[in-house]
């Protein structure tokens, strides 16, 4: 039977309670207007720690809901931001308890500059680093990409996935977001030693892993969007000649989830005229990811379609491309399709 031990007290006693609870709980309007703003900045930060964007994107839902849930017993003793980042560095930090670290085929073993080497098999079965488009962090134009570049560049992430979790987690929060160390310590629990500690030790492992790349002499944004529509326009028509005008001599070509890997432009020219480029196999679709230009892979599937191929980051150094990571993985695609689509 339903309890009606209620009925019995005072309209207004009960209308007093039920005004409290609802008091009590979270606004859905309140919830949304506090913490939607961070929401591109904690989707960065939670990439950096996981060096996957699909990873990075269900780590902020649970954060999202992490925070939803306690959001009632929210006082206000650390701004709603640091307390957003508290929750989603520890779901990281419990979610990598259980993952390895995701390499690129560089950091797996040393390159060829052989063209004609028997190429390893893939492994798409092994958890591989991802690339993030940029609009998905809230840098859509041009001056937000350069500020925001050391935070998610490719080669900064990949070294990230050097350290261990918890060092991961204090190197960004202390010298990408400039936390201060006792709001870091705040936030993982521990103590400003610790924090201290485990500072020093990632910086010396990033340092002893070599330049991650942050002080590149890139180009301005007009030679960089010159030599992106360069790159796309030689790989459309499967022209090596011209892409040996855009490249360095001592480019780099990976592609995960292929081991082996290419260094030199003869070995990487020579790969691709013998083994990718093809005319009218390919389209490519400019874009950004991780702060650098980047284009979007599709590959003619018959008559005229073309299905999802993956996603190609280069990386510049004056006016040359320095290295290709071509991420052969459909599954990439679509987290760039509503940046840039291709023609029908």
């Amino acid at each position: 039977m339903p309890d009606c031990s209620r009925s019995a007290e005072p309209a207004s006693t009960v209308d007093r309670t039920a005004t409290r609870e609802v008091a009590a709980m979270p606004s859905d309007v309140q919830f949304v207007t506090l913490t939607e703003p961070f929401r591109p900045e904690l989707l960065a930060h939670c990439y950096r720690i996981l060096g996957s964007i699909h990873d990075a994107e269900d780590l902020v839902q649970e954060t999202y809901l992490r925070a939803w849930r306690a959001f009632d017993g929210f006082e206000g003793r650390s701004s709603v931001r640091r307390w957003l980042y508290k929750i989603a560095t520890m779901a990281c930090l419990t979610a990598l308890e259980t993952r390895s670290r995701r390499p690129l085929p560089s950091g797996l073993g040393a390159p060829e500059d052989d063209h004609r080497v028997v190429v390893a098999p893939r492994e798409p079965s092994a958890a591989w680093l991802q690339p993030a488009p940029d609009a998905l962090f809230g840098a859509t134009d041009p001056a937000a990409i350069v500020a925001g570049r050391t935070g998610v560049r490719l080669a900064f992430i990949a070294a990230l996935q050097y350290l261990s979790a918890r060092q991961r987690a204090v190197l960004t929060l202390r010298d990408v977001l400039g936390f201060r160390t006792a709001e870091v310590a705040e936030m993982l629990d521990t103590t400003l030693a610790a924090v201290d500690s485990a500072l020093r030790r990632a910086r010396t492992r990033l340092a002893d892993i070599g330049p991650v790349e942050d002080g590149l002499a890139e180009p301005d944004e007009g030679t960089m969007r010159t030599l992106l529509d360069g790159y796309v326009d030689a790989f459309s028509r499967a022209d090596p000649d011209a892409l040996v005008n855009l490249l360095r001599v001592d480019v780099e070509l990976e592609m995960p989830p292929t081991p082996t890997w290419f260094t030199g432009r003869r070995a990487v020219v020579g790969f691709l005229a013998d083994r990718v480029l093809r005319p009218d196999l390919w389209r490519l679709t400019p874009t950004h990811a991780n702060g650098q230009p980047a284009v979007v892979v599709h590959r003619h599937a018959g008559d005229e379609r073309y299905e999802p191929y993956g996603i190609q980051v280069l990386t510049l150094i004056g006016t040359r491309i320095a290295r290709i990571t071509a991420f052969n993985d459909p599954s990439l695609v679509p987290t760039f399709d509503f940046v840039s689509k291709p023609a029908p």
